[in-house]
């Protein structure tokens, strides 16, 4: 927990929810599986979520590090509405601690000077309109921390026909994930290993509540999500673990959920780290493929048979891309193989777009400044 912080600090915090009060007088957070467990003025690791007059409060509601419009397949969706740009933000903060944070600047993040643009539900939905975008996404840090902003922005999004997007780590409560999962339209899950070691050694957390997280996507929700693995050398790159993984995901999910295996580079704690070699990413690519999973892709590297979909049933090229280049397209409006007829698991609405690799930053209102007020 972080050290106690002055009142008016959090002037203008939002009422969080998922807590209680303990025995002792502190107040426990329910979020996530840390269950952080704060006295007045503290903040729980994910520094966003803090004990203000003697209840729990999100810091950061309507506080953005900043808005841009990327391309689907940069979260990375490759069978969620193709082609299309989705207007992107995060917040600051996390609440998982990993030493491979490729983000960090802005998940490490313990000051409000990141905090860049203010926005409110209805103008997020109403930009995402303006915009063109088909879908709107939490990413860049875990929107599981700020659970309110982000369905409140999902419920905007939904009455203008605009489709939600979390790109999440998966690691979240029970009754929580129930709430969160029922704004979303799509998810990008980050499994980032498959061992306790791992998840304990280099992000302080545990494996158990994201395996949950996925088997609770599959089978009790709507939701269409995908997963990515960063691959890190030496770290979760076995082919021991990537043939637990894939068997796992195969006997619980089944073959329809597309996995990312992406490559690592060296940053924030793990300079000593080499790339990941692209041969390492084709290999688990076949391991996952000859364990029975249907849609396997290789990212952070230049592979266009990676990079591309392929029919389950025939082994059609599907959508031939080019890093976030969409060329060969092979299927009908609603998803169907033209060669086969078979239908590729996934949200496909109408022909693909033509968004391309193309990144465009956006302002949004007034900027988040710091005052006298608070937070």
């Amino acid at each position: 927990m972080e050290a106690a912080a002055a009142p008016e600090d959090f002037g203008e915090a939002f009422p969080g929810r998922y807590w209680r009060t303990l025995d002792d007088g502190r107040v426990q957070c329910d979020l996530c599986p840390r269950l952080c467990r704060l006295h007045e003025g503290q903040r729980g690791l994910c520094f966003v979520r803090a004990r203000h007059a003697g209840r729990m409060v999100l810091t950061t509601y309507g506080r953005s590090s900043g808005f841009c419009v990327d391309p689907i397949e940069k979260k990375p969706l490759n069978h969620f509405l193709p082609g299309t740009p989705v207007l992107s933000f995060g917040t600051a903060g996390c609440n998982l601690t990993c030493k491979f944070c490729q983000n960090w600047d802005i998940s490490k993040a313990r000051s409000f000077d990141r905090l860049a643009d203010r926005a409110s539900p209805e103008a997020i939905a109403k930009a995402a309109r303006r915009l063109g975008c088909r879908s709107v996404a939490f990413t860049y840090n875990d929107p599981v921390i700020f659970l309110e902003y982000a369905v409140d922005v999902a419920q905007a999004c939904h009455e203008a026909g605009i489709k939600t997007v979390a790109v999440t780590a998966g690691y979240i409560s029970d009754e929580p994930r129930h709430e969160f999962y029922r704004h979303m339209d799509a998810a990008n899950v980050d499994l980032k290993a498959f061992s306790e070691d791992f998840y304990w050694r280099l992000c302080t957390a545990s494996l158990g509540p994201v395996l949950e997280t996925l088997k609770y996507l599959k089978h009790e929700t709507d939701v269409w999500f995908e997963i990515t693995d960063l691959l890190i050398p030496g770290e979760n790159d076995s082919e021991a673990e990537i043939e637990e993984m894939t068997q796992w995901l195969m006997e619980n999910l089944g073959p329809d959920v597309p996995v990312h295996f992406s490559a690592f580079h060296p940053d924030w704690k793990m300079l000593d780290k080499t790339r990941t070699p692209t041969s390492t990413l084709t290999r688990s690519r076949a391991i996952a493929l000859k364990n029975g999973l249907g849609h396997v892709y290789t990212g952070n590297v230049h592979d266009i048979e990676g990079d591309s979909t392929y029919c389950r049933s025939c082994g059609a090229l599907l959508i031939g891309r080019d890093w976030y280049e969409l060329s060969t397209w092979t299927l009908d409006d609603e998803g169907h193989c033209r060669a086969c007829g078979s239908l590729c698991a996934g949200v496909f609405d109408g022909p693909p777009g033509t968004w391309g690799r193309k990144r465009q930053p956006v302002r949004m209102g007034r900027p988040a400044r710091r005052s006298a007020r608070g937070a």
